[in-house]
C-alpha cells in the first residue's frame, strides 16, 4: 500500500461508465485519478486530457502492472469483466469491478476465487447500495421501522432504438434488459431480503438478435417474502421501487437507483420524508468503501459482499434459464 497521502485509482476502459466514475472521484479529497488503460494509445489520451489522467496506456496490462496505482475500476462491457479482473488480479491490484460482476456465476467464481487466492480486494460496482439515502432505508429495516418486510416492487428499463450492431443487442456483449439494469433491481431484493430466492418465475421477450428487450421477474424467499420486478431495453418503466412491510412501506421515488430522498409511511402516522442528497455525482461512495477497506486490509466489502455478489449471479443465471437465453460463449 502507498505511503502517499492520496489513494491512486487507475480505470481500465474509457466508456461512458468509466467516465461517471471518473467525475465521482473528483468528489473525493483523498483520492486521486493516476491513470487510465484502453485498447488505443488515442482513446487513452483523450480520457487523459478530459480528466488530467497524466498516466495514458495503451492496454490492459500495462495499466494492471503500473505500480503507482492503488487500485483499478473495471469499466469495460460486460463480456470483458471477468478476463479484465483476472489480469488486474494476476498483477496484485485489488479491484472494483463494475456491474454485472461478471457474464455468469462460473466466472464470477473464478474471480472471487482468484482474489481470495491472492490475498486481493475485489468488489461488484454496485454502487447503489452506498448512497446516503440507500443506507439510511437499510437501518430503517433493521430497525423494524415498517414491521416484517413482505415484498419488493422495483422496475429499471429504458426504450432505446432497435440498432442490432450496437451493444445493448449484441448477444457476445451480455446485451439484453438483465445483465444492463436488472441486475438493480435483483441486488436490491437481495439486499432487502438478505439472502438468495428459493424459487422464481418470468418471462421475457427475446427480440430479433436473441436478448431480452423486456421482461418481469418473481422471486419468492424462503419465509415466503415476494420480489416483483421488471426491466428492458426496449420499454421505458416508471423507475420506482417499494419495499411493502407488515405495518409499513418504504416509497423510492422515480431513478430510485439514484436515490436522494424516500419516503417512509407507517400505519397510522404521518409519511415522513428522508431528504438525503449525495455529494459528487454519487459514484464516489463506493469508491470511497474500496478506498477505507483497501486501507484497513480488508479483502471484500461488508455492503457489498463476494459471497452475495455470487448469489446475486447464480439468480441471474437462474433467470436466463428460464428464458432460454445463453450468450455464444456459454
Amino acid at each position: 500500500m502507498t505511503t502517499a497521502d492520496k489513494f491512486r485509482w487507475g480505470i481500465l476502459g474509457t466508456g461512458n461508465i468509466a467516465r461517471l466514475f471518473a467525475r465521482g472521484l473528483k468528489a473525493i479529497p483523498d483520492a486521486a485519478l493516476v491513470a487510465v488503460g484502453s485498447r488505443a494509445q488515442a482513446s487513452a489520451d483523450a480520457f487523459g486530457d478530459e480528466f488530467g489522467v497524466p498516466r495514458r496506456h495503451a492496454g490492459y496490462e500495462a495499466l494492471a502492472g503500473d505500480p503507482e496505482v492503488d487500485a483499478i475500476y473495471v469499466a469495460t462491457p460486460h463480456s470483458l469483466h471477468a478476463e479484465n479482473t483476472l489480469l488486474c488480479l494476476d498483477a496484485g491490484k485489488p479491484v472494483i469491478c463494475e456491474k454485472p460482476f461478471a457474464i455468469n456465476t462460473m466466472q464470477a467464481k473464478q474471480m472471487v476465487a482468484r482474489a481470495r487466492e491472492r490475498k486481493l480486494f475485489l468488489m461488484e460496482a454496485m454502487w447503489t447500495r452506498f448512497l446516503p439515502a440507500m443506507v439510511r432505508a437499510r437501518e430503517l429495516l433493521a430497525a423494524g421501522a415498517i414491521g416484517e418486510v413482505r415484498m419488493v416492487m422495483a422496475d429499471f428499463g429504458f426504450r432505446t432504438n432497435f440498432n442490432p450492431k450496437g451493444r445493448l443487442f449484441n448477444p457476445a456483449l451480455g446485451g439484453g434488459g438483465l445483465l444492463d439494469v436488472g441486475v438493480y433491481p435483483v441486488s436490491l431484493a437481495s439486499m432487502v431480503f438478505g439472502g438468495p430466492p428459493t424459487r422464481m418465475t418470468g418471462m421475457a421477450t427475446l427480440g430479433a438478435t436473441g436478448v431480452d428487450e423486456q421482461a418481469s421477474m418473481t422471486l419468492g424467499y424462503k419465509d415466503g417474502q415476494i420480489a416483483v420486478l421488471a426491466t428492458g431495453i426496449r420499454t421505458q418503466t416508471p423507475h420506482i421501487a417499494y419495499i411493502l412491510g407488515a405495518e409499513g412501506h418504504i416509497y423510492f421515488p422515480p431513478r430510485w437507483w439514484h436515490a436522494a430522498a424516500f419516503t417512509l409511511s407507517v400505519n397510522g402516522k404521518a409519511d415522513e420524508t428522508f431528504e438525503l442528497p449525495y455529494e459528487g455525482n454519487g459514484y464516489n461512495y463506493e469508491a470511497v468503501e474500496v478506498m477505507a477497506c483497501v486501507r484497513a486490509g480488508r479483502l471484500e466489502s461488508d455492503t457489498m459482499p463476494l459471497d452475495e455478489t455470487l448469489q446475486i449471479m447464480q439468480t441471474l443465471d437462474a433467470i436466463r434459464a428460464q428464458w432460454g437465453l445463453k450468450y455464444p460463449m456459454e
